[in-house]
């Protein structure tokens, strides 16, 4: 038997855990957090004024992932929208950026796919700050590639609450930037990664992350100008 006395202690939980995966769990909790920080600072809309689609741009993009759902991508991109830009309309397939609408129709289906029954609308009011999570992780992953672990956690926490992109990411604000930062950032991670490794693999996911972020903005020509520019 093994004599107790008043000075004995038990081991602290940490002595049962290598360095690395102290070091492991301590970036799961930190990026857990900053998770669901950047996802809870959006709400605040939702909170006040229930799951609502607001503003002019968002409610437009709204109405056409609804016709997406409802009809099919053919007749989506060959629609011509006679109630917009009235009296002209507007044929939607040459004058979005279908990205967006595509995104939350293939959320949508795979919801219901697992028998999670929601509404497309509600898919459209939360898309921001699920994207934002999102945002929220790359970035790190970024910051790793170009400094090191503790700039990406600090880079993380940091954009979760800047007030610059939550403004373009609140709950029912259903824009392009919605998903348009995570775009940007994920291309710039897999270029990164494919010139620091020459790896055919990680070039094709960085081709494949520009062609997600061109057919969800405009403001592609950011990454245009910035690869040349370093390259």
């Amino acid at each position: 038997m093994v004599a107790v006395t008043a000075d004995s202690k038990p081991p602290p939980v940490a002595k049962f855990m290598s360095k690395d995966k102290q070091e492991t769990l301590l970036k799961i909790t930190v990026l857990s957090i900053a998770c669901i920080l950047s996802f809870s600072t959006r709400l605040f809309s939702v909170l006040r004024f229930e799951s609502v689609i607001h503003e002019f741009d968002p409610y437009f993009n709204y109405r056409t992932t609804k016709f997406l759902v409802e009809e099919g991508y053919y007749k989506f991109h060959n629609w011509f929208d006679d109630r917009a830009w009235y009296p002209l309309g507007r044929i939607i397939g040459g004058t979005i950026y279908p990205g967006l609408m595509v995104t939350s129709a293939v959320l949508y289906h795979l919801m219901w796919l697992l028998n999670i029954t929601v509404d497309i609308r509600n898919v459209c009011v939360f898309l921001a700050p699920f994207f934002s999570s999102l945002t929220t992780i790359v970035t790190y992953l970024l910051t790793k590639e170009v400094k090191d672990t503790g700039s990406g956690l600090v880079a993380a926490a940091m954009i979760s609450i800047v007030p610059g992109y939550i403004s373009r990411s609140v709950a029912g604000s259903y824009d392009n930037e919605a998903i348009a930062i995570f775009c940007m950032l994920l291309t710039y991670y897999s270029w990164i990664k494919a010139v620091k490794s020459g790896s055919i693999l990680w070039s094709a996911l960085t081709a494949l992350a520009y062609f997600y972020m061109v057919s969800s903005w405009g403001g592609y020509v950011f990454l245009i100008n910035l690869i040349r520019c370093t390259s």
